[in-house]
């Protein structure tokens, strides 16, 4: 490709003014999703709800420094009990901490 090949921009102002406006227009697009972004950071801030409620398995695992056989022997056992949404294995909070104070 030839270095001198630029293809002419059909717009309806000057090229300086065009990308000026341009960077107006990304500035103050990063600025929305930045003040954006720092409003959904605190997801789980919402008022009344204080805690996780569920947990997955790999984070019931993590919690209690275990491997999936043992969660899947207490389940078994009836020591923890698993709710299941959809084809997920969840476990509920509340059990986890009851589970943790015995």
């Amino acid at each position: 490709m030839a270095a001198n090949s630029a293809v002419p921009i059909l717009i309806p102002f000057e090229p300086d003014e065009f990308w000026s406006q341009i960077r107006l227009i990304i500035r103050e697009e990063v600025e929305r999703n930045r003040v954006t972004k720092a409003t959904t950071e605190n997801v789980l801030e919402t008022p009344g709800l204080t805690e996780k409620p569920l947990f997955k398995i790999e984070e019931v695992c993590s919690l209690f420094k275990v491997t999936k056989p043992t969660i899947y022997d207490w389940i078994k056992h009836g020591k923890l009990k698993r709710v299941k949404i959809r084809s997920r294995v969840y476990f509920l909070g509340s059990d986890i901490r009851q589970l943790m104070q015995a």
